[in-house]
């Protein structure tokens, strides 16, 4: 797992909301701030950087990267992208609140050469300001919902998205876009049973998406993609299914506390459990366990 040690020209604790330095995902960094108006410099060695503008009222910002000046006003949904080794001046003259997404570079090399076949040795991200991209956008806010929701057992679904926005950003925002390599017909019936007793035989533990990749042998990305053409589900979701459906197994079955039947699960909590139970089957532990 990469460490993302901080810039010494980062913002300070104090304009830091959220940070998902310690829910040990990999390959990326996601923070959440609100800063007072100010400047600063920005310089990350080896993480690309993505910045998502989080507040409705716009601010006006000026920007400096490599001797180039961009001016303007930054609202919502507007975002920039500084490659690893650009150094970014910036000053903004109203509070601002945005969300800063830092991949790894080694990451992005790595999804290039496997999940789409390019010679990572000359991929160049573009430096951007001020755009617009709808994809960027989700990704980012979903990601955000779960650095909000403090949840670490999300680890597949967290590596699930920065998949899938290493991807994009190569798609779109490099000098050479490429066009995916294709699987064909979904995983083979031996891959995607031998994943699926991996599964069952892990659900109490956590499980990356590198796991059940390298089970089969295939990068992360095409593994998703080829688990969902098979299933009809993402690995995220089938997982979530099965560990709610062990959880109803013991609930009939045992008298053991929620609480410890939860931790079985994968869930790393009681909270935990009925919440991801209620959304999938509509009543709760409690009232499943009185209703069998």
């Amino acid at each position: 797992m990469m460490n993302f040690p901080s810039s010494p020209d980062a913002a300070t604790d104090s304009s830091l909301i959220l940070s998902s330095q310690n829910q040990g995902w990999r390959n990326l960094l996601v923070e959440q701030f609100r800063e007072p108006p100010g400047e600063g410099n920005c310089h990350h060695s080896h993480e690309h950087t993505i910045c998502l503008a989080l507040d409705t009222r716009p601010i006006r910002m000026l920007q400096i990267r490599e001797g180039k000046t961009y001016t303007g006003l930054y609202a919502k949904g507007d975002l920039s992208i500084t490659p690893a080794q650009m150094p970014l001046f910036a000053c903004w003259d109203g509070e601002d609140h945005h969300l800063k997404i830092r991949l790894t570079s080694h990451f992005i090399q790595q999804i290039a050469r496997e999940a789409l076949g390019m010679d990572s040795d000359r991929l160049e991200l573009l430096p951007q300001a001020r755009i617009r991209d709808p994809h960027i956008e989700a990704i980012g806010l979903m990601l955000l919902a779960e650095l909000q929701q403090g949840n670490t057992a999300n680890t597949l679904y967290v590596e699930s998205l920065a998949n899938v926005l290493a991807v994009h950003l190569i798609r779109q925002h490099t000098t050479d876009r490429p066009q995916p390599v294709m699987y064909e017909g979904g995983l083979p019936q031996r891959q995607l049973l031998q994943v699926l007793d991996y599964i069952d035989a892990h659900l109490q533990q956590e499980i990356k998406l590198t796991d059940l990749a390298s089970l089969v042998g295939m990068s992360e990305f095409h593994f998703g993609r080829q688990f969902k053409q098979g299933l009809g589900t993402t690995p995220h979701q089938y997982l979530l299914q099965q560990r709610i459906e062990r959880a109803k197994q013991l609930l009939k079955q045992s008298d053991r506390s929620i609480s410890d039947i939860a931790l079985t699960c994968g869930f790393n909590s009681h909270s935990h459990l009925s919440k991801q139970f209620r959304q999938l089957t509509g009543t709760t532990p409690k009232a499943y366990r009185l209703n069998s």
